[in-house]
């Protein structure tokens, strides 16, 4: 009996999704393979991309686009379509966001303009590191409360950062003051 339990165990092992250590930003052909087959089965799950997404305490949240996701994504949409991605299109996803992180943030405020000229910055420790890309929205959409949402999109090159780095996002308005901040763990994304 106690021989049987070693291979049970190896069983088991082999046969569970393999434990994710951190977020990638260069995507071997198994893991192109792994999130083309995720994101095709996503069509069943509202909440597929949950460690993706990032809520501040003010509510406003983010959602970080990392190779792996990028294809989730693109495989999803294709199964919507009931189609799978053409041969080359992962390889044209991926070279479009090669050296980037990019991150979606859905900002509240309390005017139409209040985005325009906001600011993000990614700390890691002492370090702050610049965008190479800041899209605010200017006209921000008027939500049901009577306040106004912002979609936001930045790219953070990734030449300082590591792949399983807790990084905080600061997001400063015109004046340079902290309007808000999102604390993002690498480490728990793929």
């Amino acid at each position: 009996m106690r021989s049987l339990a070693p291979a049970w165990v190896l069983v088991l092992l082999l046969a569970s999704p393999p434990v994710v250590l951190a977020a990638s930003f260069t995507l071997g052909p198994g893991e192109r393979s792994d999130a083309m087959r995720v994101g095709a089965r996503s069509i069943t799950r509202e909440s597929f991309d949950a460690e993706w997404r990032v809520t501040s305490p003010s509510g406003d949240s983010l959602t970080v686009i990392t190779p792996f996701h990028r294809l989730v994504l693109a495989a999803r949409h294709a199964a919507f379509k009931n189609e799978s991605l053409k041969e080359d299109e992962p390889e044209k996803l991926l070279r479009s966001q090669q050296d980037r992180l990019v991150i979606w943030a859905q900002l509240r405020g309390p005017r139409e303009d209040f985005a325009r000229f906001y600011a993000p910055r990614i700390r890691v420790g002492e370090r702050e590191i610049e965008p190479a890309f800041v899209q605010n929205e200017r006209t921000a959409v008027r939500t049901e409360g009577g306040g106004y949402l912002a979609r936001c999109v930045y790219r953070f090159p990734t030449k300082e950062l590591t792949a399983k780095e807790r990084l905080l996002l600061v997001i400063r308005d015109a004046d340079g003051r902290d309007v808000s901040r999102f604390a993002i763990d690498l480490g728990a994304m793929r």
